[in-house]
């Protein structure tokens, strides 16, 4: 799937860009608290003066004289009514829980932290990935011809990391993990930064490890140098092995049935000819595979099914064969005032949201410690979400297609094949550009540009009602905001953007959109009038003359540590059912809610059915009307394929025993820092599933336990004139929504943008 060089790179540089400073915080009861609770997530200092009479509190550029014992304050000259006045009690200043609202809400910009903060889950710097790789090159375990998979940081644990995000002090010392591969076998270890020494190394047996930028580098000269293949390119009128564009995939497994063996470390080519149009993806070699054996560096063999004619049309997708640019005016996107996004190091603020954002070489961003300030109060809601994993498997099973299925992230490293973000392009003028660090084959660090993008967008009405009856007609409608974290990881053809979208309601929106070229096959037919187009569209849709895209899934599973107000939660349903109507009256029927508890793991494991409200929610903390705190689960949330209610293939498919997670929506397990991968650690060439089937083999209890949501979403992808020469981004949605999180509307304290301010 590669030609181009990859850029290895990944993980936030540890300095992110400082916004402007200020944080809100919303009203609550008359109580009384210690001004540094009041202020903490403000961002905000203070200091009381020398008689002890007023403080002096600055936020950024603004500083407010608050006097003891009035409910006033002083902005720049402006008098700011406080709710309650501050006062002093046994040597230390309380004010009232309004109090931070009261100073801020309308006198500074909102939310804007201030400083670059350590977090404990920083990824590593430069300087820490070359001292790791050097410890593990200085061991007595290194080879000249080991290779570094990954290095990383190795986490805390959970626990203290919430302590931490909450103000307990703890010490955090820097390890780093790494998985090295040497020939076909795989090495795991860690390295204590600060001795910078091996602390451990372990074989890890069958296993084999992700598909390295050398082995791509291989392919391509081993098949160039091929005479066997050279022979198979002649029979199709191709005499020049230079003008061919070979692609390493991995080769799956099939229990044998394919002819290979499982010990050996081995890829499949396919390739297309490059006819100097710039999409030679529109030019398939049809019918001819070179399996590549990596350790000998030769072809262990070529599979040839018979001469397709390569479709030789030009099919470029960059508007230079159109006659007429469309003419669009600019668009521009500005905030005069500043930005209302703070990041202060890897950390967050945007409203009421507060998180951690690193880039891991894996799965891309990680979003931690999550939280949602509500009227003051810092509540948890996920300590750790991510893409856990994705497949795109095929379904034709002709020799070039029938081992498609790839395992984007576990076979190849999605986050090592980030794509730099274009502002204007990829997105709006208004946002930040961030860079992202991290370690190539070699254990040398690499820092890629504009690798995730955050940014502020309008998103319509957050709420409208239009009254024309009672003592207050008139329109009462607020603006909608949305934080868009959006990153994009180019997997040999296709692009796929990951947006983590915030919304000030609590509302959490994952979108994945797939754009890129689609991967095509050759065919006899040009139109579906041809004698040949029944058996040729049989896997496919002809989309253009000679070329079928063959239809296939897109099926993305995101792991979701929720902690929901704490870490101990469970996995409700409601389910809306009708029953008889034995109350009275001429009803004969009514709608009530059934509600259960899902008690185990494997009870839990189920397709999505839109009519079942799934909610994650703590049993241990109520709102004021004395329900669960939760949030509820949707996998799907609209999108502009079909959805992929499951995977398109029989059970007794051994794609089946390699990898569960793609048949069912919602998968629930006990938190165990380990289970990191829906299709398991290591799913290149696997037998079994070691991922969320092994994860739920035990059965365990998710009832008012830690637990991990793996939310499995996607689409099925049947081919379409209009996604040729290029496909427009398709989209999928899913959501988090708070459910009973709060005691009321969330976003009443929105500004009314079309009164004037006081």
């Amino acid at each position: 799937m590669y030609k181009k060089k990859l850029i290895l790179s990944a993980a936030l540089a540890s300095s992110l860009l400082v916004a402007n400073p200020t944080v809100l915080a919303h009203g609550g009861s008359a109580d009384y608290l210690p001004i540094s609770q009041a202020l903490s997530s403000s961002g905000a200092s203070f200091e009381l003066n020398k008689d002890k009479s007023e403080l002096l509190i600055v936020s950024g550029d603004a500083k407010i004289r608050v006097p003891l014992g009035e409910t006033r304050a002083f902005y720049n000259g402006d008098v700011i009514e406080l709710s309650a006045p501050a006062k002093l009690h046994e040597g230390e200043v309380l004010v009232e829980r309004n109090f931070a609202h009261d100073l801020f809400a309308n006198r500074v910009s909102q939310n804007v932290a201030i400083g670059d903060k350590a977090h404990p889950l920083d990824p590593l710097t430069a300087e820490e990935i070359t001292r790791a790789a050097s410890a593990v090159k200085n061991s007595k375990h290194w080879t000249d011809t080991t290779r570094f998979t990954q290095i990383r940081l190795a986490e805390p644990s959970k626990d203290k990391v919430w302590e931490w995000a909450f103000g307990e002090s703890h010490d955090f010392s820097r390890q780093a993990i790494f998985t090295v591969v040497d020939g076909r076998k795989v090495f795991e270890g860690t390295v204590d930064l600060g001795s910078e020494s091996v602390i451990s190394w372990e074989h890890i047996e069958g296993a084999h490890g992700m598909v390295t930028f050398d082995d791509f580098l291989a392919v391509q000269e081993i098949v160039s140098n091929s005479e066997a293949y050279k022979q198979a390119l002649k029979k199709r009128g191709i005499d020049s092995v230079e003008n061919v564009v070979a692609t390493p995939l991995t080769v799956g497994y099939f229990g044998g049935d394919d002819g290979l063996e499982h010990e050996l470390k081995l890829l499949k080519v396919v390739s297309y000819l490059d006819v100097g149009d710039g999409n030679y993806w529109a030019h398939p070699i049809e019918n001819l595979v070179a399996v590549v054996d990596l350790e000998k560096q030769s072809i262990l063999k070529i599979e040839d099914d018979g001469v397709i004619p390569v479709p030789m049309a030009p099919r470029p997708y960059d508007g230079r064969n159109q006659e007429k640019i469309a003419d669009v005016k600019p668009l521009m996107v500005v905030q005069p005032e500043g930005s209302n996004v703070s990041m202060s190091g890897n950390t967050i603020q945007w409203q009421n949201w507060d998180f951690h954002l690193k880039l891991n070489s894996r799965v891309g961003p990680v979003i931690s410690t999550l939280t949602y300030n509500d009227n003051g109060e810092k509540r948890k809601i996920m300590y750790e979400g991510s893409l856990g994993g994705m497949i795109v498997p095929y379904g034709d099973p002709d020799v070039g297609w029938y081992f498609k299925s790839y395992l984007d992230s576990g076979d190849y490293g999605m986050g090592n094949l980030t794509s730099p973000l274009e502002a204007g392009v990829d997105a709006p003028n208004n946002a930040t550009l961030l860079p992202a660090t991290l370690v190539d084959n070699g254990g040398e660090p690499f820092t890629i540009p504009n690798a995730v993008a955050v940014f502020e967008r309008y998103a319509g009405p957050e709420f409208k009602h239009t009254e024309m009856l009672g003592s207050s007609p008139g329109n009462e409608s607020r603006e909608r905001r949305e934080l868009v974290v959006r990153w994009v990881s180019t997997i040999g053809n296709y692009d796929y953007m990951f947006d983590w979208v915030f919304m000030a309601n609590g509302n959490i929106r994952l979108t994945v959109g797939a754009s890129g070229i689609e991967a095509v096959k050759a065919v006899k037919s040009r139109t579906v009038h041809d004698e040949t187009a029944e058996e040729d569209t049989r896997y496919g849709t002809l989309i253009d003359h000679n070329i079928v895209g063959t239809t296939h899934q897109h099926i993305y599973n995101f792991r979701l540590d929720l902690d929901v107000d704490g870490a101990r939660n469970s996995l409700r349903e409601i389910d809306p059912v009708v029953a008889e109507n034995t109350a009275g009256g001429p009803r004969k029927s009514v709608m009530i809610t059934n509600e259960r508890v899902v008690a185990t793991e494997q009870e839990a494991v189920q397709k999505f059915d839109p009519s079942t409200v799934r909610l994650m929610t703590n049993p241990n903390k109520e709102n004021r009307m004395g329900y669960p705190v939760g949030y509820q689960l949707i996998p799907f949330a609209g999108g502009t394929h079909p959805i992929a209610k499951g995977a398109l293939f029989s059970e007794d498919e051994w794609l089946f025993k390699r990898v569960n997670f793609m048949d069912k929506q919602i998968w629930v397990t006990q938190y165990k820092p380990e289970e990191r991968f829906p299709e398991g650690e290591y799913p290149n060439r696997a037998k079994t599933d070691t991922g969320l089937k092994t994860f739920v083999a035990d059965n365990e209890s998710i009832e008012n336990v830690d637990t991990v949501l793996w939310m499995t979403t996607g689409a099925t992808h049947v081919a379409r004139a209009e996604e040729w020469p290029i496909m427009p981004t398709e989209y999928v949605h899913s959501m988090l929504k708070p459910w009973n999180f709060f005691d009321q509307t969330p976003t009443l304290n929105l500004p009314d943008r079309q009164k004037p301010e006081n």
